[in-house]
């Protein structure tokens, strides 16, 4: 290692280990407003060629979630109607399965040097960002799409705007369960060097 470059083990150490826990294993206590501001300031820490930010944040209110999950459930029975029993109730709690959420907007712009691509490539690093900044302030975190994030009826009721999707859901609480670890891609399968 070179002597300019100072090895900072405790972020190595927090990045080897950092890893999602299910929004439906978390509960209280959630970050409080002042943590959540300092979360998306951390959060639109990314690269961002054109200095553009292609990325907005929703955060949903307790009165918010309520209100969308009436929403999901009811677009749910019309896609499936004969959705019941269990399934139904997972419709009915998707907003309320952590104490926060943060819709990850991506709000793409028109550039003439930053392709749409690159601009959703930056949407991501938002979004990794948010999982990274809760676990840093001592919250379990998980990126959730799901099929409520593609349902063109229900994007405006979450905020999206024209020309905007919805890139993930941040749910963002404590975990009510210990912490367990995934199998990971074999390095070797993944990562190759190119003479």
């Amino acid at each position: 290692m070179s002597q300019s470059v100072t090895k900072v083990q405790p972020v190595i150490d927090f990045m080897q280990s950092r890893r999602s826990v299910p929004a439906k294993m978390m509960g209280g206590p959630g970050p409080d407003k002042n943590e959540i501001r300092q979360m998306a300031e951390i959060a639109s820490r990314v690269p961002d060629h054109g200095k553009i930010a292609p990325w907005r944040f929703v955060e949903y209110s307790q009165a918010a979630k309520l209100r969308l999950d009436g929403l999901i459930s009811s677009r749910a029975v019309e896609k499936q109607p004969d959705l019941a029993g269990e399934l139904y109730a997972i419709e009915q709690t998707r907003m309320q399965r952590s104490p926060t959420v943060i819709g990850l907007i991506s709000a793409p712009k028109a550039h003439p040097k930053v392709p749409i691509w690159e601009q959703e490539i930056s949407c991501g690093a938002a979004g990794m960002n948010w999982l990274i900044a809760a676990n840093a302030f001592g919250y379990d975190a998980q990126w959730l799409t799901e099929w409520i994030a593609f349902d063109e009826l229900l994007a405006p009721h979450f905020g999206v705007q024209e020309g905007e999707r919805i890139a993930g859901f941040i749910h963002i609480g404590t975990r009510t369960m210990p912490k367990t670890e995934r199998d990971r891609p074999m390095l070797d399968d993944v990562f190759v060097e190119l003479a």
